[in-house]
This record gives structure tokens, sequence and C-alpha cells, in this order.
């Protein structure tokens, strides 16, 4: 469901805790808000966490189909998925772990 893009690292954090559990390494979390114009993405590298925000000022974010189920992407699928590009075209290699 969409968040308020107010928020910080701390209740993102809160928001995946309370979906999955914990937070797993080497995954990212994607969080947007209702019209998918905005994206924060919140990262456990294994050492600590990171979040990020992206505003697009045409177009929206795509996701899949796939609802809570982890999604594998490479770096270059997740950079396009950020940009708001068509990630999905994008080949497979090296993958990180996005849900």
């Amino acid at each position: 469901e969409p968040i308020d893009m107010r928020v910080g690292m701390d209740t993102a954090l809160a928001r995946v805790v309370q979906v999955f559990g914990a937070a797993r390494p080497h995954h990212a979390y994607l969080f947007t808000n209702k019209r998918s114009t905005r994206i924060k993405v919140l990262v456990y590298d294994g050492f600590g966490i990171w979040l990020a925000s992206r505003r697009l000022n045409k177009g929206s974010f795509t996701w899949t189909d796939s609802g809570h189920l982890p999604v594998a992407l490479n770096t270059e699928q997740l950079q396009a998925l950020v940009t708001g590009l068509p990630w999905q075209t994008l080949m497979h290699n090296h993958q990180i772990t996005v849900v």
C-alpha cells in the first residue's frame, strides 16, 4: 500500500518489519505514493540501512503484479526502475532482491 513520502528511515523500516518480520540483508524495499510518481527505497546491505527517494516529473513508476513477493533485479534494472524507465526489459545478471 502507498506510504506517506514524508516518513523517514525509522518509519519505513518499521513498515518493513511489520510486513516481513525483519529487514533481510541484500534486500531493497520499495515504497510509492498513491500516484506512483514518487518512490522511496530502503536498502539493507548487511552492514547498515539507507533510504533514498526519487520523484518523477513525468510518468509513473511501474511495478510487477507479484504483490509482496520478492523480485530479483540486477543493478541495471534497479537503476532503470528508480529512473522510471521500463526495467522489465533488461537482462538478469548479478541480482539483488527487491520487495
